[in-house]
């Protein structure tokens, strides 16, 4: 029986279009994350800011983006960006250049996709990036050099003047490296097209403490005020950490997994969701962090499946990045000329969440409680879900959860 626990993958794609073997010395290999500390607050402001565009664009449908992998993009963009369009991108990403060089956000990222990267038998974390590339393009050498060096990336030669075939390469690609999650996600290619740009980030993780099917059944899940659906709702009595935070009226939940993953589930009060979407910042979820206490509880949350797909023009744009997308995009460290623009950032995350952990016999283990009846955090409306990791307290996936029973 296939037992893939929690499953959560997400891909970028970034297409270029025009208007109109080499070695790579490895001397940043090296594992110390001092580099991926310091850009750690980065990608959390990131991180927040983007949710809130997505949360307030949302209109009642879910939200689940990868804020890792689009911060991930961003900055190998940065090493092929001058001017105006490369100031954009670091201010998107919140970048103060008096305080770090951008040498050391290349570094940072690198030691972060050395930290993030393994695989065990019941914990997967695959991050990746791949060049597709229009055949005769001959991007400048310091520009491959870099984006091998820092991100690994793959780099294969793509027909685009063929724009079928080339959908069917690059969604052939990812479809193999999110595991069968993720497919079709490009169409509509341009002919102009000289190169995509993607990153995939793929999940599989299986809680410390699972949920035992046997306690699943049908309840309802208020939607809203007017609407109620039934979901397959998981149940659990045990030790937990949890805090109610009294500023924003919302419980919040911690589930680790095996390994240095770990999840917020937040559940506003009624009526809260949109105060608790606008006043997110990384000092509320630090007060989390810091204020969760070990406490017997009885758990009730929904076991789903989402996706979402975005086209990232709109909310980037929100953030200050702009010009990239337009006619005055200067991506001239990508090929010595100022003839490419972005044409398209298209971004789709997948989220599963379900009740298994490991096939072990311990996973069986009895938790020893206190007589007296714990309280009950019962996820039946609206919530925010947060998966990050905690040795660089970075967000892997972000989702606000409206609707379990929307795929």
């Amino acid at each position: 029986m296939n037992r893939i626990i929690h499953l959560s993958l997400a891909l970028l794609v970034f297409s270029l279009v025009s208007h109109g073997h080499h070695d790579v010395d490895h001397h940043h290999d090296h594992h110390d994350p001092k580099a991926a500390i310091k850009i750690q607050h980065n990608i959390e402001h990131f991180a927040i800011e983007l949710y809130k565009i997505l949360a307030a664009r949302s209109d009642g449908e879910n939200v689940v983006f990868s804020p890792c992998s689009i911060s991930i993009v961003l900055s190998v963009l940065l090493l092929g960006t001058n001017s105006n369009t490369h100031a954009e991108i670091l201010k998107g990403l919140d970048f103060n250049m008096t305080k770090i060089q951008e040498d050391e956000i290349h570094q940072g990222f690198h030691e972060l996709l050395h930290l993030l990267t393994h695989s065990e038998e019941d914990y997967k974390l695959d991050i990746g990036q791949a060049l597709f590339l229009k055949e005769g393009i001959q991007p400048l050498q310091t520009f491959l050099d870099k984006i091998k060096e820092f991100y690994e990336a793959e780099i294969q030669a793509t027909k685009f003047q063929d724009p079928k075939e080339a959908e069917k390469q690059i969604n052939d690609y990812i479809k193999e490296k999110t595991h069968g999650k993720i497919a079709e996600l490009v169409k509509d290619l341009s002919i102009e097209t000289v190169f995509v740009l993607t990153n995939y980030i793929f999940f599989r993780g299986h809680w410390k403490n699972p949920f035992n099917p046997e306690f699943t059944r049908e309840e309802d899940f208020f939607v809203d005020h007017n609407t109620t659906v039934k979901v397959q709702m998981m149940h659990r009595t045990g030790w937990f950490y949890s805090y109610f935070d009294s500023q924003l009226s919302c419980t919040v939940l911690q589930i680790d997994y095996n390994g240095t993953e770990t999840t917020f589930f937040v559940l506003p009060d009624p009526k809260k969701e949109k105060e608790l979407d606008a006043s997110l910042s990384i000092e509320t979820v630090n007060r989390w962090a810091q204020n969760v206490q070990r406490n017997t509880a009885t758990v009730s949350i929904p076991k789903f499946s989402i996706s979402a797909t975005y086209n990232l023009k709109e909310p980037l744009s929100q953030l200050g990045i702009t010009e990239i997308f337009t006619d005055d995009a200067d991506l001239s460290r990508v090929t010595g000329g100022r003839a490419l623009k972005l044409s398209k950032a298209i971004h789709k995350a997948v989220l599963t969440i379900d009740e298994s952990g490991t096939e072990a016999a311990g996973a069986t283990a009895a938790e020893l409680m206190p007589v007296s009846l714990p309280p009950e955090h019962q996820f039946n409306h609206p919530f925010i879900v947060l998966v990050f990791n905690r040795q660089i307290n970075g967000t892997l996936f972000a989702a606000k959860i409206v609707n379990p029973t929307q795929l």
